[in-house]
């Protein structure tokens, strides 16, 4: 299996380990699979019979095909432990009807992004390996809450890797906040940004596309990748979510082989539901993919019209993870859609003028597929309520925008089919809105919310975050964005 940036149409070719440990491609695109592997009804019925950490591997090994089998199997095995994910790396919970949530947040972190981020600094530290590098690889993350986290978990301690998060000041929760500021490790920065995610993305691709820092960092026996989505070695596993909740739905006996499911997914980057994408073009029954967003409805709104457009209000929610104008994932579904050279036309629109409009055989394509619904405030606020009061069922910020969705397709189409609905925290992670959603009082203390869910919900506080408190905050710098390349220097130089 061979790779190739969305925006190049001479089609030049990578491998797998090539891919992951670059991240971006020189062009400024994203890497995507030249073919898409096959997945039939014989495996997808052997996969039933498989732990999640076997079906991680059987899918993975699909793609990357320069990695063994049993590289894969190991460190899936390892990573998805009962000790890393207690109760199981993605159950799947019937929450309402024909609606079930799949819970990807019982990882290290309380975040859905560990399901990827726990097996992202294996397959680079075995990419380094492979591709005979013998530099130290710098990580370059921007983070709208969760992402940071759960890297800097991933790759702390890592040989031969480092690691620099950057988050918007005021752009994310404060639980989010004290997981990133007392982050253990040696090899791990963490720095605050003024200004909102899309400015702390932009300044990574920014750093990344500079030849002049490249060759620095080069001379100081260090190279750029990416821990984002972007990079393929963090959207290559979650394909397995989709496929795992297939085979869990086929064992639970509430589907027949060949049976389609719909999947709605909460959504800022477009990462996660492009990997559901990928599932169904595998092979996977699938009928529709609900793209769930909040107020910061960029996504809804380029569905529905064939326009993207990011000169817009941005708006700071309760479901910070989403609060997103810039969702780089979508160009991988416009190269599957339209192909390199209208692709990379609309990038540099986007670059240029903050927005680009589809052809309407691209948008038709798309709407195959593809249906965009947005939750704001006092739709989400209402969804935690209904779902805790009326279906014994706490939600968290970002799982309540995709139930609302999930039921906002519902209503308009009727369609009964079961609705796969990707749970992407825990309700800790966010519990001050969480409790106002449930309670209509504002807790004067974050972190004593927690507590005060637990009490009222009868559930566990998520074990990541018990005693966050009690933790030394290691990190509390705060820049302007432009500054973020000064700030990588002066990490490599300590």
């Amino acid at each position: 299996m061979k790779y190739q940036s969305t925006r190049d149409l001479s089609e030049k070719k990578f491998s797998a380990a090539q891919i992951i440990k670059q991240g971006l491609a020189d062009d400024g695109g994203l890497f995507v699979p030249e073919s898409i592997p096959t997945l039939t009804q014989d495996e997808i019925s052997a996969l039933c019979s498989m732990s999640y950490p076997e079906r991680a591997a059987t899918i993975l090994s699909k793609y990357l095909s320069d990695y063994t089998y049993d590289e894969l199997l190991s460190d899936c095995k390892t990573v998805y432990s009962e000790e890393g994910f207690p109760g199981g790396a993605a159950p799947l919970k019937n929450v309402k009807d024909n609606v079930y949530s799949l819970e990807l947040w019982h990882g290290p972190t309380a975040a859905f992004k560990d399901m990827a981020l726990q097996i992202m600094p294996r397959l680079l530290s075995r990419a380094l390996t492979k591709t005979g590098e013998d530099r130290t690889a710098l990580i370059l993350v921007a983070t709208s809450g969760d992402t940071g986290k759960a890297a800097l978990e991933g790759y702390k301690d890592v040989d031969k890797i480092k690691i620099m998060v950057f988050y918007p000041v005021d752009g994310v929760s404060r639980v989010q906040k004290l997981q990133m500021a007392t982050q253990t490790g040696s090899n791990v920065n963490v720095c605050a940004i003024k200004g909102n995610f899309d400015d702390a993305q932009t300044g990574v691709k920014v750093i990344f596309s500079d030849k002049d820092a490249a060759e620095k960092m080069n001379n100081a026996g260090y190279f750029f990748s990416s821990a984002n989505s972007i990079n393929w070695g963090r959207l290559a596993p979650q394909i397995v979510y989709y496929v795992s909740a297939y085979c869990d739905l086929l064992t639970a006996g509430k589907i027949k082989m060949g049976d389609k499911i719909n999947v709605c997914v909460p959504t800022g980057n477009f990462g996660n539901i492009f990997a559901a994408y990928l599932s169904k073009l595998m092979g996977l029954p699938i009928n529709k993919f609900i793209c769930a967003s909040n107020q910061n409805n960029v996504l809804t709104d380029f569905l529905c019209t064939g326009t993207y457009n990011r000169n817009r209000d941005f708006h700071c929610t309760m479901s910070p993870s989403m609060d997103i104008l810039i969702s780089s994932n979508l160009e991988r579904l416009l190269y599957f859609s339209a192909g390199a050279e209208k692709t990379a036309a609309y990038m540099k629109q986007l670059n240029t003028e903050g927005k680009y409009t589809v052809d309407a055989d691209v948008l038709a394509t798309i709407s195959e597929n593809f249906k965009g619904y947005y939750a704001d405030e006092e739709k989400t606020a209402a969804t935690i309520k209904d779902y805790f009061k009326n279906h014994a069922y706490l939600s968290d910020t970002h799982t309540a925008v995709a139930l609302s969705c999930a039921e906002q397709y519902i209503s308009e189409t009727g369609d009964k089919t079961p609705m796969v609905v990707a749970s992407t925290a825990s309700p800790y992670k966010f519990a001050a809105d969480v409790l106002k959603s449930i309670t209509g009082t504002t807790p004067t203390d974050a972190l004593k919310a927690l507590e005060i869910l637990s009490e009222i919900s009868g559930t566990e506080i998520s074990y990541p975050l018990r005693n966050l408190a009690e933790r030394r905050v290691r990190f509390t710098n705060t820049i302007e964005h432009e500054d973020m390349l000064s700030e990588v220097f002066a990490f490599v130089e300590k």
